[in-house]
């Protein structure tokens, strides 16, 4: 185990970072947050903020914004890892996207920079039906989307911290790629029945046509770069090589991982899924 040590946290109020964060903080680690809104700020679309987080700091929790399939996470990430050699940084670890080719580019960059690694590529993400963009359909009562077919083993975001924390504060990590899921496979009327039946809510699910889908997307004025992510994200990872379920967590943890019922659940209590109207708790 490492000693006590600085460790800058990217995206450290996101979904993952700030659960990082905390369990860091709870562990006597020296945490950073890496935001707009901190001092020192970080910006990855203004590089000038780069040096002024990383000094000082023996290793980085990496998540970059929206995702390191976008066009310039390259040159962001290869910027940002020289970046962290020249500071004295000794170890980083990278939150990657499972089956995505580009999200490779960016790690191999990690792992030829001299610097001790681990590669943590998650699957998609519990959290992203209440605490991101699939929230509001939940919310309404009625989700639409395409793809049903595809059975997508959703990992949960506190598993992903737990793992992330594990690799920042054990050298028995480095150089390794872990690839994190739940334990089984959903659909998206899967998931729909299940956040329905565990918050006693009727909430209906309709497949679309990936035609449909974007045209419902233009109608709510979203940017061009966010229905380009949407769209490669759709075609290129819900596909079946991505439904592999591992035992990564379990190998890392020891542990099973957590289960999307128990994670609906939990998240019902929370009174977050309460629908449009309702009053909250």
């Amino acid at each position: 185990m490492r000693k006590k040590q600085n460790i800058l946290v990217l995206g450290g109020k996101g979904k993952t970072g700030r659960r990082v964060a905390s369990r860091l903080i709870e562990k006597g680690q020296t945490v950073r947050i890496g935001s707009r809104s901190e001092k020192p700020s970080f910006d990855w679309e203004d590089p000038l903020t780069w040096k002024g987080a990383l000094q000082g700091m023996e290793s980085v929790y990496i998540t970059f914004q929206p995702d390191l399939a976008v066009p310039g996470a390259k040159e962001a990430i290869e910027g940002f890892t020289n970046l962290a050699v020249k500071s004295g940084v000794r170890k980083v670890v990278l939150l990657s996207g499972k089956g995505e080719q580009e999200a490779e580019e960016c790690e191999r960059i990690v792992m030829n920079s001299g610097l001790d690694w681990t590669i943590v590529r998650a699957s998609w993400f519990n959290q992203n039906f209440s605490e991101s963009f699939f929230l509001d359909p939940i919310l309404a009562g009625h989700v639409a989307l395409p793809k049903n077919e595809a059975q997508v083993p959703y990992v949960d975001a506190n598993d992903i911290a737990d793992v992330v924390v594990a690799a920042l504060l054990d050298d028995k990590h480095n150089n390794e790629i872990y690839e994190l899921t739940g334990p089984r496979t959903l659909t998206f009327s899967d998931v729909v029945r299940e956040i329905s039946e565990a918050t006693g809510r009727e909430i209906q699910f309709t497949p679309i046509s990936m035609e449909e889908y974007n045209a419902m997307m233009k109608e709510f004025n979203l940017p061009d770069d966010y229905l380009w992510l949407i769209n490669y994200l759709f075609e290129e990872v819900l596909v079946e090589s991505n439904s592999i379920v591992t035992n990564d967590i379990e190998k890392v943890l020891g542990r099973k991982p957590i289960d999307f019922t128990t994670y609906a659940h939990e998240v019902a209590k929370s009174h977050v899924w309460d629908g449009v109207g309702m009053e909250r708790v």
